[in-house]
């Protein structure tokens, strides 16, 4: 015959069973709210410091140096005599340095114009998931450029010859494969050709990131750029279109495109595009990038 089990016992471990449910229950809770708590912010939007001509929005890390070389041929348009314009190019040197996690500066020099060019970019904000919820990064930019070129008569001094540019960079990784960006541009040029030229410039540029393979990218990247007059000298501007192909090769992203703009400053490409895809003006060039690390850790 079985025996009842008596009532206080019954009892005792009805409370039991309640209390570690209870506590249980109160782990969940705190392990869920820990894990909440963690903010995962989103890497390698794109693969390198600039998309195709302009820049994207990521930078050097802090003590981390990147030494640039970018290159562009002439125009395809040229013909054979010129080798579809590989005899002759111009090419743009810098140095970019990431004084902090969130500010880049940078110095460079063009033989387009015979260009100097110094930036800083800094990190707003992150794209971040989790207890921080940011859906896109957003960096500003802010750039000075002067052209040491003496072919000009009307630049007779060094206030005419500077140019200042300030863009507003706003990208979303949208996925492990695509990434887009947007860049609002104002260009201010002390000296322009005549009165009716207009000494400041806007334009909203977009650029689109198609991951391949793990080190191989596709980039596209078009500025619309506003002109509510027709330039004085009669000289036809386009809005410069670039494709290009992100190769990367451990310490170093390998990028070549093919652009209708020549230049490789904001000051230059933004504005002063002259070559039409239609016609074959188009330019073949590379960038190529170096990066040395400073941080002992």
């Amino acid at each position: 015959m079985i025996k009842r089990l008596p009532t206080s016992v019954l009892a005792w471990g009805f409370f039991t069973f309640c209390a570690i449910t209870a506590h249980s229950q109160d782990l969940d809770a705190l392990l869920d709210k820990e894990t909440k708590a963690e903010t995962t912010y989103v890497t390698a939007t794109f693969k390198s410091t600039r998309i195709v001509n302009g820049h994207s929005i990521e930078r050097m890390k802090k003590k981390q140096l990147e030494f640039r070389v970018s290159h562009r041929f002439d125009q395809v348009n040229t013909g054979p005599d010129n080798f579809y314009g590989l005899d002759y190019g111009k090419i743009h040197l810098s140095l970019e340095y990431g004084l902090t996690d969130w500010l880049e500066v940078g110095i460079g020099r063009s033989s387009y114009d015979k260009t100097y060019d110094g930036f800083g970019k800094i990190s707003i904000l992150r794209q971040s998931k989790g207890a921080e919820n940011m859906p896109v990064h957003i960096s500003y930019l802010f750039s000075t450029e002067y052209i040491s070129s003496n072919t000009d008569p009307l630049m007779k001094n060094a206030y005419s010859r500077m140019s200042f540019i300030q863009q507003i960079l706003v990208a979303r990784k949208l996925n492990e494969g695509i990434s887009i960006q947007l860049t609002p541009t104002f260009i201010h040029r002390n000296l322009v050709p005549t009165e009716i030229d207009r000494n400041d410039l806007f334009a909203l540029g977009a650029g689109i990131r198609y991951k391949l393979s793990k080190r191989i990218a596709l980039n596209a990247e078009y500025f619309y750029v506003y002109r509510p007059y027709a330039n004085s000298l009669d000289i036809k501007y386009y809005n410069p279109l670039s494709f290009g192909i992100d190769i990367e090769t451990g310490g170093h992203v390998f990028q070549i495109m093919l652009t209708n703009s020549q230049s490789m400053r904001e000051g230059g490409f933004i504005g002063k595009t002259t070559g039409g895809w239609g016609d074959g003006g188009v330019h073949l060039g590379f960038n190529i990038s170096r990066v040395f690390s400073f941080n002992k850790q």
